[in-house]
């Protein structure tokens, strides 16, 4: 087996079951979970619709490529989304259907990485645990940025040694940031952009929460919009990875797209050509009326601003919260461990979160993720402000 394995540690989930062993909650309260990630409003009736119109397609091998209709919506989608010039993302070139970003993280990293003692992945701490996973199985290690809120939970990228920029062959960001919800400006990611020219990385840009944001006239940068306000029109070290789990409420589907530098992409087209991982045609087909449609988009960001709105006005009083810049979590600081914090809560409120410290790992510096706790406010509005309520109650008899 690869010895690499035996690097992995329990993902976060796992921890949490094992935190939550032998604890008997309440049963006249009805289990809420905020812990997962995983988008619970309706998805667009008319993708569904498309699906099972198109499900006669599964008699087809799907290219790994893709449709070429499919490269051309998520090229118009992306072109419109972050300003980009017509004709620069061009979909023969630019752009690549993936099974959503969770599988494309990984064998990204597979494909990008040439295994030695000394080659690095930086990410960010905490992080989304895919990262660490795909850095460790390519043969490299992993270098953690702690993310605390001094900073506003953006990496201290210019802390970085030379020496590790030298080794670094792949840069993790996540823009709208997991757990944290923080988008990186215009002027780190200028920055990023000019330390990968220097030291020769390529910076892989996770944006699957970029169309979770508060302000319809303020969205999110993203890595693509910046390059090409500075002229960089090929992309060069630069991949963004995007997914219709969260921006269409679509998690099953697994569908999402890479784009950006052309030479990099045509490097894991052939990979994936290997890996075996083409989206089934009906999927493609579907995505497509997906990535053509904002009206449902909207709809969704509605939603959740009336959750954060009405979990905010129940919860600021009582708990160290602060509202994010983007995303569906509060990051909120605990009063005591956040181990503890959760087991007690799911022991006397039937309310289960995720302890931050499960989402980061130890440095130096410390566990960025201890004394924190991730809520996702991905159940029902009622859902929510119920579980606000009990969250309140448990905080009032500490």
């Amino acid at each position: 087996m690869n010895q690499n394995l035996a690097s992995l540690q329990p993902y976060p989930f796992e921890k949490l079951a094992a935190l939550k062993a032998g604890v008997q909650p309440p049963s006249q309260l009805p289990h809420i979970s905020l812990s997962i990630g995983e988008p619970k409003h309706p998805p667009p009736a008319f993708v569904l619709e498309e699906l099972t119109r198109q499900l006669g397609g599964l008699s087809q091998y799907p290219m790994t490529k893709g449709l070429p209709e499919l490269r051309e919506a998520i090229s118009a989608w992306a072109t419109r989304r972050f300003q980009l010039a017509p004709g620069i993302l061009s979909a023969e070139h630019h752009v690549l259907p993936v099974a959503g970003t969770r599988e494309a993280l990984f064998s990204f990293a597979q494909a990008c990485i040439s295994a030695s003692p000394s080659a690095k992945v930086v990410m960010p701490n905490p992080f989304y645990q895919i990262y660490e996973g795909a850095a460790l199985l390519a043969g490299a290690q992993p270098y953690f940025l702690n993310c605390t809120a001094d900073k506003n939970f953006v990496p201290d990228f210019a802390s970085v040694p030379a020496d590790v920029w030298r080794d670094c062959q792949l840069l993790y960001i996540c823009t709208p940031g997991n757990p944290t919800g923080t988008v990186l400006d215009r002027q780190t990611l200028q920055y990023l952009i000019a330390l990968a020219d220097e030291y020769d990385f390529v910076i892989a840009s996770d944006e699957c929460y970029s169309e979770l944001y508060f302000d319809e006239e303020n969205p999110p940068l993203g890595l693509l919009q910046v390059c090409a306000e500075m002229g960089r029109h090929d992309f060069r070290r630069c991949v963004v990875f995007h997914s219709l789990s969260k921006r269409s409420n679509l998690p099953g589907l697994r569908s999402g797209f890479v784009a950006g530098d052309r030479e990099v992409l045509q490097k894991y087209l052939q990979y994936r050509t290997y890996h075996g991982c083409a989206l089934p045609v009906p999927t493609q087909l579907a995505s497509i009326a997906a990535w053509n449609d904002e009206h449902h988009v909207r709809e969704n960001r509605q939603l959740y601003r009336e959750k954060f709105a009405k979990v905010f006005a129940i919860l600021q009083d009582d708990l160290d919260l602060t509202m994010p810049d983007a995303g569906f979590y509060f990051w909120p600081r605990t009063p005591y461990g956040d181990t503890d914090f959760a087991r007690d809560l799911f022991a006397q409120q039937n309310l289960t979160v995720l302890p931050g410290q499960y989402l980061a790992r130890p440095t130096p510096q410390g566990n960025p993720g201890e004394h924190r706790i991730r809520l996702a406010l991905v159940a029902t509005l009622d859902e929510c402000c119920e579980a606000a309520e009990r969250l309140q109650r448990f905080m009032q008899t500490r």
